[in-house]
């Protein structure tokens, strides 16, 4: 059987892929939707979604792996679990939109597998980029990072009391280990990270977003 990977089928891709990335409680959801209006007022079709999630089968696969004890999966069937969601976000949301034109919003994408089963449960940094060349073969335009203080972050993530709640419930240090992975990622992909300073008020992240965004838009 002879299998094809995602940059072989997409064809040519003319919007841009923008993801936002930082630990649990970081605004990044926030600061999302801020950017959709801001582009929108521009005059630019923006399409916002989200990971684990962004198309039906996808989003059926978020509520297996949100939700649930600390201990329901392991990290090995995390990985798959997010990839299998991933390729179908994949293929029904993002490639089309790009190829519209459009300008995806993701909030989170791969970057976070690389964290949160790559390096913090496990070794397995290695597996997550495996799985992502073979079927996922495709990286953000522009990543977003809401850099701040883990304690805050957790403090706001778990004061919304929702159902999706399994991965704050590893506490704090987990948090700290992800502020400082999240950061090693930027250098690593420096090209595409922007470090954006979270601890400023929701106007001032906003726009220090938005003139990153703006630059990137110039030079596609």
């Amino acid at each position: 059987m002879t299998t094809t990977n995602a940059t072989a089928t997409a064809g040519p891709q003319s919007g841009l892929f923008i993801s936002f990335e930082g630990i649990d409680g970081s605004g990044k959801s926030t600061q999302c939707r801020r950017l959709v209006a801001a582009l929108e007022a521009q005059g630019r079709e923006v399409v916002l979604t989200r990971e684990p999630g962004g198309s039906p089968g996808a989003e059926e696969i978020r509520a297996l792996v949100l939700q649930g004890d600390a201990d329901r999966w392991s990290a090995e069937t995390e990985i798959l679990l997010f990839t299998a969601a991933r390729r179908d976000h994949l293929e029904r949301t993002i490639l089309p939109a790009l190829a519209a034109g459009k300008v995806v919003i993701c909030d989170r994408f791969a970057d976070s597998t690389r964290m949160y089963q790559g390096l913090s449960r496990g070794d397995l940094r290695g597996t997550v980029d495996q799985l992502h060349d073979l079927m996922i073969g495709r990286e953000p335009d522009l990543t977003i990072l809401i850099d701040m203080d883990p304690e805050v972050g957790l403090s706001r993530a778990l004061s919304r009391q929702g159902v999706e709640e399994r991965f704050e419930s590893f506490g704090a240090d987990l948090q700290r280990q992800m502020r400082a992975g999240f950061l090693a990622l930027a250098d690593e992909f420096a090209d595409r990270f922007r470090i954006i300073n979270g601890a400023q008020d929701m106007d001032g992240v906003a726009a220090d977003i938005l003139a990153a965004v703006n630059v990137a838009l110039a030079e596609a």
